[in-house]
């Protein structure tokens, strides 16, 4: 199966007039076709540890490797690129391009990587389709549901086959059956063999992982295995 995510004694503080430990010696490994939730309170360092396994931050101390490539030893416009061929995000807010279509904001990450437009636009449909809003595919994000708008942006996450996908609180914006269809979403593409990461505050969420950590004064104080069901 092997890893795709090794952090090891990952330290991040913030300095605004005081000093604040963010993380405090971070160790986690992510293997391949995991599905991981990460729990904590607010506050506790858990979204700090995403965007630091993700290089959306750069760490103080310490080393992150992602599908194999050490972090800290790229430059910004090298990590950008990094993360932009090996990884996708999905977010609270959905971050979708009003103006764009449902088929052209998940063909976007292909379109940049260089792909043809013909090209980067079938797959985006095919994506569209396995997310099962391939019939909504013209359509705008006004004109989508909170949980469509969402199954757009885990099909844009995934369009261009990254080694992982980082969630950060998928559901917050959703009602309840949406986030069950968005759950259950990430739960088939875990079982499907992709790596799926995930903050969440909702403990029965994180049970649909799985494996669950805990994050709390920026150490992992949990670690524990789940049986992923929906």
């Amino acid at each position: 199966m092997g890893t795709v995510v090794q952090a090891r004694g990952v330290h991040k503080s913030y300095r605004n007039g005081t000093e604040v430990a963010a993380l405090r010696g971070v160790d986690l490994d992510v293997a391949r076709g995991e599905m991981l939730a990460v729990v904590g309170a607010s506050g506790s360092g858990k979204t700090t540890l995403l965007n630091c396994l993700s290089g959306l931050e750069t760490i103080d101390a310490g080393s992150v490797r992602v599908d194999g490539v050490e972090l800290a030893a790229l430059d910004d416009d090298e990590r950008t690129d990094h993360r932009a061929r090996h990884m996708g995000f999905v977010f609270q807010a959905f971050n979708l391009l009003p103006v764009l279509t449902a088929v052209e904001n998940v063909e976007l990450p292909l379109l940049n990587l260089g792909w043809r437009p013909r090209d980067a636009r079938a797959v985006a449909a095919s994506m569209l389709d396995r997310v099962g809003l391939g019939a909504r595919a013209q359509h705008h994000p006004r004109q989508l549901s909170g949980g469509e708008q969402q199954r757009v942006a885990v099909a844009r996450a995934l369009v261009h086959a990254p080694a992982v996908i980082w969630a950060d609180e998928p559901t917050g914006n959703l009602d309840s059956a949406s986030t069950s269809e968005v759950m259950g979403l990430l739960v088939d593409l875990a079982a499907a063999g992709h790596t799926v990461v995930f903050i969440t505050h909702d403990l029965g969420l994180a049970r649909t992982a799985t494996r669950s950590i805990e994050v709390r004064d920026g150490e992992i104080v949990v670690s524990g295995a789940r049986t992923m069901s929906t």
